[in-house]
């Protein structure tokens, strides 16, 4: 059992039936009053935001979340299929519990798994991803005084935004969790 004055930022808890983490707190004592805690937690189910202030000597039972690192085999209409790489135990996902998450992910790329109580709630791609532009319009020479930028298309489909110098057929880093281009490789 964790008190609300206990509380920390990534910490998952269980209120009220729900698995919620602490996405911001604060420790609040008015000059008149009891002392409480602020609160901004996120429904790791649902991924709804509610705020909520909670008294300091309020206890909750911590939410073991598992985190198990898996392969992306192949998607097969919309299930989406990951494998174990120690048992090789295959799991198949829906596109409503994928959401965005493999927008960066090509086959074959590792990817985390978190479940609580052994249902799978989320996939975490890597933090960063290196993938070929499929298809960008051409850059003009001249045009990069005011650091302009382009759309392009990656090789999983996704559509990021470039510096005008990428060509179609560059390899180029993105950060997975903005979905901004990084660096050309």
């Amino acid at each position: 059992m964790i008190s609300a004055g206990d509380f920390r930022n990534g910490l998952t808890l269980e209120i009220e039936g729900a698995v919620f983490q602490v996405v911001e707190f604060q420790h609040v004592k008015p000059g008149k009053g009891a002392a409480f805690v602020r609160t901004k937690l996120k429904n790791i189910i649902n991924g709804g935001v509610v705020e909520r202030t909670f008294r300091p000597t309020e206890k909750y039972p911590q939410a073991h979340i598992e985190k198990s690192e898996m392969q992306y085999l192949y998607a097969d209409g919309d299930m989406f299929n990951f494998m174990n790489t120690e048992n090789y135990e295959q799991i198949a996902l829906t596109a409503d519990q994928i959401g965005d998450a493999l927008k960066f992910v090509k086959e074959n790329d590792m990817v985390n798994m978190l479940s609580y109580q052994g249902k799978v709630f989320s996939v975490e791609p890597p933090m960063f991803a290196e993938l070929v532009i499929t298809e960008t319009e051409p850059g003009f020479k001249g045009d990069t005084a005011t650091g302009a930028s382009k759309p392009a298309t990656v090789e999983t489909g996704a559509q990021i935004m470039v510096p005008l110098f990428v060509e179609r057929g560059d390899k180029v880093q993105i950060d997975t969790r903005t979905g901004e281009y990084l660096k050309r490789i």
